[in-house]
């Protein structure tokens, strides 16, 4: 066996690493020492318990019972969702709130990741910023957005004279899925009681979705982000508290495709109006 990868071999590797893939497995353990496939019964029950729904408010039982295999499954996650939303309801500020969400074990993300990636910026910001889930950069250093996506997301909020220290910046999921995989819904019912007590604790005056992803949750709705951004929307905190929201696109997707900066520029323009509007009103 050769010491060294071929010239072909190593362009594969540095591509990967330069797309953020530094680990090569999948969502669920596969034994390939097995002559038979999963039964048809245990994929079903993986397949229902991914398509679960996020939880519709406190109280609200987030996932429906089925009298079937994937029943272990989803009251795995009824657990993880209502001990989540327990533990934030007990956090009076956000520096609890970090701590407890370090501490929480019902996202299985957590045993993967290098780092807890809760937040990053002002916790007395105005705009909250929340994106899909943490990349390798982020999860070496603990903090959102700070790869090339972080980049150019700094670089458009200067364009309409936000500082990133300026605003609050985090994700839907507070680790990295590996391999930067999409995140499962199950992942973000878990993690969305703390996001939901996140934006009740910082009491922002806009918030900005950052991809059609993470916009779901809080937003309740379905259409992808070439559907919502440049649509006006109202997120009601548990409180009562109604916060206006917005969509645009992920600067991840901006990087991939640049053409799309000049529905994002329109978008900024209208923070600055909103902003501009709860200041002067």
């Amino acid at each position: 066996m050769p010491s060294a990868a071929s010239p072909e071999l190593q362009a594969w590797l540095d591509w990967y690493r330069s797309m953020g893939v530094d680990e090569v497995i999948g969502e669920r353990p596969l034994d390939r020492m097995r002559s038979t496939a999963m039964p048809a019964g245990e994929r079903s029950a993986v397949a229902r318990a991914e398509r679960v729904a996020s939880p519709a408010g406190a109280g609200a039982p987030p996932f429906a019972p089925r009298a079937d295999a994937a029943r272990p499954v989803l009251q795995s996650v009824n657990s993880a969702v209502a001990s989540a939303r327990e533990i934030a309801a007990a956090c009076h500020d956000l520096a609890a709130l970090e701590a407890a969400v370090g501490a929480f074990d019902g996202c299985t993300l957590r045993e993967t990741a290098l780092n807890l990636c809760f937040a990053d910026g002002s916790p007395h910001a105005e705009v909250m910023l929340i994106g899909e889930a943490p990349g390798a950069e982020e999860d070496r250093l603990g903090r959102p957005f700070v790869g090339q996506s972080g980049k150019l997301l700094d670089k458009m909020l200067a364009t309409i004279g936000l500082e990133r220290r300026a605003v609050y910046i985090t994700n839907v999921i507070y680790w990295r899925p590996p391999g930067n995989r999409s995140p499962t819904q199950a992942e973000i019912a878990a993690c969305q009681p703390f996001l939901e007590r996140q934006v009740e604790l910082l009491k922002p005056k806009v918030i900005v979705f950052l991809g059609g992803i993470a916009a779901r949750g809080l937003l309740g709705v379905k259409e992808g982000v070439t559907k919502l951004r440049g649509r006006r929307f109202v997120y009601t905190a548990a409180d009562g508290t109604r916060i206006p929201a917005m969509v645009t696109f992920h600067p991840a997707f901006l990087l991939r495709q640049p053409g799309q900066k000049r529905f994002a520029w329109r978008d900024l323009l209208a923070l600055r109006q909103r902003l501009d509007e709860a200041a002067g009103g």
